[in-house]
């Protein structure tokens, strides 16, 4: 199959990161299947005991919307197990002032008072905006990045609240998100960024290196406290949305710990996939589209064939 012709310069050839052959075939078929749907991005699987791990792009830094939110749960999980922050301490959301969004807290047309630690839950479980921006109320951004720093965490930043995304967009479309859409699509050719946040220099933004290095940190236990550690794993093994990297691997010996990330023309997804047998991958895929569409169920499909790949691949080393 060759890539649809879309009238933009085609896309740079993938760099791609393997130890073989055979991991290596992989890396480009995932790269492939990823070009011929228009996707451009990032990808990186790593076995956690081995480290071997294949993938592609992994060192450029993407803008990472909602998948910020496990860097920032870490950061104030660790706040709670350090005794700095009550996880029961009460914290009233009223959606006047409340921030964007379809799930949660941020759907809510009435004020309700969450404990911190339910809006941990409430962020990482369903992506609930106005459930991380309460939190960021607490922890604020610059302290959080601040904190990324110390623990080496130097190819992920958080740098603005999750409402500045959509106040950036709608400072450049109004109320038309569509026109929002097709102006983040137009900008992904010529390198420039009319929405601020979808500039990696302005926005919270990572690489997939840099994202699969805190979640092995995060399984091993090697960041952070212990405490904080465990908790992350518990939330994000109970995120709802599991269409992307869950969405092929779906059995009873196998669990998913993950965290979506959707905002205009971005999906991506980052987790651990962990088996019966004992074995463990962490991934991260990070995607733009060159579509002016708000549903792309094949672009979620792609990311989930691109998981299930990796992780057969993997797990037979």
């Amino acid at each position: 199959m060759t890539a649809q012709h879309t009238g933009r310069p085609e896309a740079p050839r993938p760099r791609l990161v393997a130890g073989d052959g055979t991991l290596l075939r992989t890396a480009e078929a995932i790269a492939a299947d990823w070009a011929v749907l228009g996707m451009r991005g990032s990808f990186l699987a790593r076995r956690l005991d081995t480290g071997e791990q294949l993938g592609f792009d992994i060192d450029d830094p993407v803008p990472l919307a909602s998948v910020v939110k496990v860097p920032f749960a870490l950061v104030v999980l660790d706040r709670i197990a350090a005794g700095l922050l009550d996880a029961a301490q009460p914290v009233t959301v009223d959606p006047a002032t409340s921030s964007v969004g379809s799930t949660g807290l941020a759907a809510f047309r009435h004020p309700a008072t969450v404990a911190v630690g339910d809006l941990l839950a409430l962020m990482l479980a369903v992506s609930d905006n106005a459930a991380a921006d309460a939190l960021f109320d607490l922890v604020p951004p610059e302290e959080t990045d601040a904190r990324l720093r110390e623990w080496g965490c130097t190819d992920i930043r958080v740098r603005h609240r999750m409402q500045r995304m959509y106040e950036c967009a709608a400072g450049v479309s109004g109320e038309d998100f569509t026109l929002a859409l097709e102006l983040a699509v137009r900008d992904e050719a010529s390198g420039r960024h009319t929405v601020e946040t979808l500039d990696p220099a302005h926005a919270n933004a990572g690489t997939a290196r840099g994202l699969v290095d805190l979640l092995q940190r995060v399984w091993q236990d090697e960041i952070a406290r212990p405490a904080a550690t465990a908790e992350l794993r518990r939330l994000m093994a109970a995120q709802v949305f599991t269409h992307r990297l869950a969405g092929d691997l779906r059995t009873d010996t196998i669990r998913v710990s993950g965290k979506t990330g959707t905002f205009l023309h971005l999906r991506h997804d980052i987790g651990v996939v962990e088996a019966d047998s004992g074995h463990r991958v962490a991934m991260a895929a990070l995607t733009r589209s060159d579509r002016r569409a708000a549903l792309a169920p094949d672009i979620d499909a792609a990311i989930a064939a691109a998981a299930r790949q990796a992780f057969t691949v993997l797990r037979g080393r």
